[in-house]
């Protein structure tokens, strides 16, 4: 495989509606920002690039099939090649793996993936049914089975597990909120309590609205190439920021459609196949998942996402990361829920299974040097959503992991400044990151790993 590099990305403006667009003029809005960044013309650009990858979740809500042509042909890029992937709330994250694949393999020199989604075209209730719908439709679908009240269901079970409390829900709502506070981009820039998120009207308990992420219009591209593909580039005039930023690791997970499908598996059984190795190295991480399983704990149960720690497990074997919570700079991870980001950074690593409630209180997870106007008992160590996530910048299904994308490279390339006109969430010295895209209930989670070479 060769080596694979993220060189530009572009957001669109993410809303609730963008009736001034369709959804192909989405597509090049973000297309046209990473062009441009990379200090080319449309034409240049076009001449040189290989081919796409187009990203988006579901036909109903722009009534259109094989709309990602639409969007190929609207960007120029015909008869280049291409390919629409489609993965729930992870279809972003394939996509910009699946570039990956294209550049790491040799088909292509430069590569870009496009996403986006057009959610404002039915109501939320029809919406809220559209997404349903990646449910299982023969048994989960018929009894109720809308996404806020199976995440209910599972951080219920996870508060009975552990002990997880709605304040500590809470703190990733306002940690989220505020960062999102200073990007231009994100949908929701609000300052919000603890005591404002729970009073926020509930929606299914113990979720309120200010823990659930909300439906959008965007579009995101990301702009990858090889080695050879930035050379191309150069010669035609691009400007690239050196060092250059690497993808270092993929990684992808799945499990069952239906939650009752999912196994408990024991303690020997969770240690070799799913610890990750600082847990297997810890004879205190050993001991204390050993009381775990002796007080009636099973794994993944309803309250962790397997998927998830597989595909976080394959990008850190991958990109050589054993300590996650030290080696990572930042996380952008899907956060749909408060209680999934929870959960997510147990399944990540960045804590153990268990801690992801008083990891989100500690303050590790946040920015040193933004004003939450709260008190936090520990430093931070690794940012998590520093440009708000899901909850505050809005979830444009198909457009989400690619915009994690554009946020972590420019965080790796030090342009948060340059592209938010404020460079509060610029984390200093930044060099490596991660994106974490999640579908579902957990039935696909794909990971990557970028890193300032």
């Amino acid at each position: 495989m060769r080596p694979v590099y993220a060189i530009s990305g572009g957001v669109s403006k993410f809303a609730k509606a963008r009736p001034d667009k369709t959804f192909p003029a989405l597509i090049k809005e973000s297309y046209d920002y990473a062009i441009a960044d990379l200090g080319l013309d449309f034409p240049t650009f076009t001449e040189i690039v290989d081919g796409s990858v187009a990203s988006y979740f579901s036909d109903h809500f722009s009534r259109q099939l094989m709309a990602a042509i639409m969007g190929q042909d609207y960007l120029g890029l015909l008869p280049k090649p291409s390919h629409r992937v489609e993965g729930g709330g992870a279809t972003g994250g394939i996509c910009f793996q699946e570039v990956w694949k294209s550049i790491a393999s040799g088909h292509m020199d430069v590569g870009v993936g496009y996403g986006f989604e057009t959610m404002s075209h039915v109501e939320t209730w029809k919406g809220n049914e559209f997404i349903a719908l990646a449910s299982d439709v023969s048994t989960d679908y018929p009894v109720g089975g809308f996404y806020s009240g199976y995440y209910a269901m599972m951080v219920t079970r996870h508060m009975k597990e552990y002990g997880t409390t709605v304040e500590q829900m809470a703190h990733v709502s306002v940690k989220n909120h505020i960062n999102a506070y200073h990007n231009p981009y994100a949908q929701k820039r609000n300052r919000y309590t603890i005591e404002d998120v729970r009073n926020s009207v509930m929606v299914a308990w113990p979720l309120t609205r200010l823990d659930i992420c909300v439906m959008s219009d965007g579009a995101a591209s990301t702009i990858l190439a090889s080695e050879e593909g930035i050379k191309k580039l150069e010669a035609a005039g691009a400007v690239i920021p050196r060092p250059l930023v690497k993808v270092t690791g993929i990684g992808r997970g799945t499990d069952a459609m239906r939650m009752a499908d999912r196994p408990h598996v024991d303690y020997d059984f969770f240690m070799e196949n799913y610890a990750t190795p600082q847990e297997k190295d810890s004879d205190d991480t050993a001991a204390y998942y050993k009381d775990l399983w002796g007080r009636g704990t099973r794994y993944p149960g309803v309250h962790s996402f397997r998927a998830g720690r597989t595909a976080g497990n394959q990008a850190y074997e991958h990109a050589g990361i054993y300590d996650p919570l030290e080696e990572l700079d930042f996380v952008e991870l899907h956060d749909a829920y408060t209680s999934s980001e929870i959960q997510t950074y147990e399944d990540l690593g960045l804590c153990r299974y268990g801690e992801g409630g008083p990891f989100a209180a500690s303050g590790k997870a946040f920015l040193p040097n933004v004003d939450y106007g709260m008190e936090l008992p520990e430093k931070s160590a690794c940012a998590v959503n520093p440009s708000g996530g899901l909850i505050a910048c809005g979830h444009p299904v198909g457009a989400t992991g690619l915009m994690q994308a554009v946020f972590a490279i420019w965080q790796l390339q030090g342009a948060i400044g340059k592209h938010f006109e404020d460079d509060t969430l610029q984390i200093k010295n930044a060099k490596r990151g991660a994106i974490h895209s999640h579908a579902g209930t957990g039935t696909y989670v794909t990971v990557s790993i970028l890193e300032k070479e």
